[in-house]
């Protein structure tokens, strides 16, 4: 079995997702862990043609479907299979639950858009960074500098924020409450993950932690316990 790992962060425009990403690779880089960080759309000729319309305005509802269809086949087959494969850690900032949710909220049936991701692999987990749209929209404006572009219109984000609340009944998602500090969204991330798909792919022991007096935990010699020993703590 691979020992790579899928995360992905997800939640509205604003939310701080990017930040995460970023802030995430770095503690698990500096911990011995080789990484691999990528988003959604991507830069690939598809992704590039869908960030097209964010300034230029959105596709009909099937096109724009279509073109993240293309590009996540492509994403998957190009850089996330071959990163797993290799026992890497794969971050990514966006996945198919934004497609789920900003697609959604354009009428796209819930059930249509969950057969549509049916070739897409399930994240080992799935962060939710979730804040009320009117904070995320000030960082756009104020921590940005930027206007909101065609994806990030208020009543947009308000439905989009409603289908991600409504994914809790995946077993692989989590949420966050991304309005607290940079510092205590990042440490709440590091502890579901090290709750879950690290423990279970960098424990030393395939049967499970034997806790404070295992061996390769007091030789230093356990990925998840190293890990564990140096993750930041919420203030």
């Amino acid at each position: 079995m691979t020992q790579g790992i899928l995360i992905a962060i997800e939640g509205i425009d604003g939310a701080g997702k990017t930040t995460q990403v970023q802030l995430i690779r770095e503690f698990l880089e500096a911990h011995g862990q080789q990484c691999v960080t990528s988003k959604e759309p991507t830069d690939g000729q598809w992704g590039r043609a869908i960030r097209a319309t964010a300034a230029s305005g959105r596709l009909p509802l099937e096109d724009e479907l279509e073109l993240f269809v293309k590009d996540r086949k492509e994403h998957i087959a190009q850089l996330i299979n071959p990163a797993l494969n290799d026992d890497k850690i794969v971050i990514l900032d966006r996945y198919f639950y934004s497609t789920i949710a900003y697609q959604g909220s354009r009428g796209a049936a819930w059930k249509r858009g969950e057969q549509m991701m049916d070739f897409a692999l399930v994240p080992d987990a799935t962060i939710i960074l979730d804040a009320e749209t009117g904070i995320t929209l000030d960082r756009i404006r104020d921590g940005r500098g930027e206007q909101p572009n065609e994806f990030e219109k208020q009543s947009s984000l308000d439905l989009c924020r409603k289908v991600f609340r409504s994914l809790g009944h995946r077993p692989e998602v989590h949420f966050v409450d991304a309005t607290n500090s940079v510092e205590n969204v990042q440490a709440s991330i590091l502890q579901i993950l090290l709750d879950g798909p690290l423990k279970a792919k960098r424990c030393g022991k395939q049967y499970g932690c034997d806790g404070l007096y295992c061996s390769l935990r007091q030789s230093s010699t356990c990925q998840w316990a190293l890990l564990q020993e140096a993750a930041p703590q919420r203030i």
